[in-house]
């Protein structure tokens, strides 16, 4: 199974930093390692996991690669874990001394562009 990070396409901040880490996994992406769905595909994919399409809007889910479920800084910890050149970004920021601060400001940041896809009409 691979880690599958489960996104909002409607919005054009996430939509640009995943296409970003798409291209830069590209050889995961191909050996199905990593992959990266759209949730307003798939409203529903994360329901038995007792995630919303709102919960998913408002910040990254993903399930691992035994099924379980990931969400938020832990999702872009996990991606820069998997993406070449970029795993100090996930010892930085996922570390046992930063990692709740890597959570709180990850959560702000998604409340807030939250909050902006909403005021603009994005979905």
């Amino acid at each position: 199974m691979a880690f599958t990070v489960w996104y909002n396409t409607r919005c054009p901040v996430c939509n640009a930093g995943i296409s970003r880490q798409q291209r830069r996994l590209i050889e995961a992406v191909k050996a199905g390692t990593i992959a990266f769905r759209d949730i307003n595909l798939e409203p529903e994919a994360l329901t038995a996991h007792g995630a919303t399409l709102d919960d998913i809007r408002r910040r990254l889910h993903a399930t691992d690669d035994a099924g379980r479920l990931v969400v938020g800084a832990n999702v872009a910890i996990e991606t820069w874990r998997r993406t070449p050149g970029e795993g100090w970004l996930a010892k930085l920021f996922g570390n046992r001394a930063t990692l709740p601060l890597t959570r709180f400001a990850y959560d702000r940041f998604a409340d807030l562009l939250y909050a902006w896809n909403r005021r603009k009409g994005h979905w």
